[in-house]
């Protein structure tokens, strides 16, 4: 929306802050060499999906201020991808369409994760292999791990006040504890 462009830069300075922390969590290097997500572009991605979800999610039945910086995160979000692939040499005419289809990848996990942290069951695991994993067999166990941490994850987000989740940002709980727990 153009009225964004017009905030206070205070506001964009915190949503810069909020959506680095959650680009920090993505890219803990225990979820590439401990719960075996693929350290690729696309294992990168579904990390960052996978954790900017997971704020979303804990902000989504908060009053509109709250649900409005949620927002500019997931604009800020898509912005830095678009300044990301321009940087990596992608076309001009390319990027928007790259774009539309890593939002609608970020909309179709968010609905299959929403969908299954709401009951419990072998369910978010199946979506976390699905969409990290590629639906391999064998990556059943780290898939169980990493459903594993984002219960964690949730729960922790959920203890959290929303005035700091939006002031300061998530505080996540760590990838490796998973693994052991799991393990």
């Amino acid at each position: 929306m153009i009225l964004r462009l017009f905030r206070p830069r205070k506001d964009r300075a915190r949503v810069r802050a909020i959506y680095a922390a959650i680009v920090a969590q993505a890219r803990q290097p225990a979820f590439y060499a401990e719960l075996g997500v693929p350290d690729t572009l696309e294992g990168r991605y579904d990390m960052l999906m996978l954790h900017a979800f997971l704020y979303m999610h804990r902000l989504k039945d908060e009053p509109e201020p709250v649900k409005d910086v949620a927002q500019d995160v997931f604009d800020f979000m898509f912005s830095d991808m678009d300044r990301s692939l321009r940087e990596m040499g992608v076309g001009d005419l390319s990027v928007p369409k790259k774009i539309k289809k890593m939002a609608q990848a970020f909309y179709g996990r968010a609905s299959a994760y929403d969908a299954a942290l709401a009951k419990a069951g072998p369910d978010l695991g199946e979506a976390v292999q699905r969409n990290v994993f590629g639906g391999g067999a064998s990556s059943a166990a780290n898939a169980a791990s990493v459903a594993d941490y984002m219960r964690r994850a949730a729960k922790a987000l959920a203890g959290q006040d929303a005035a700091i989740l939006t002031s300061v940002g998530p505080e996540f709980p760590s990838a490796g504890a998973a693994r052991r727990k799991a393990g």
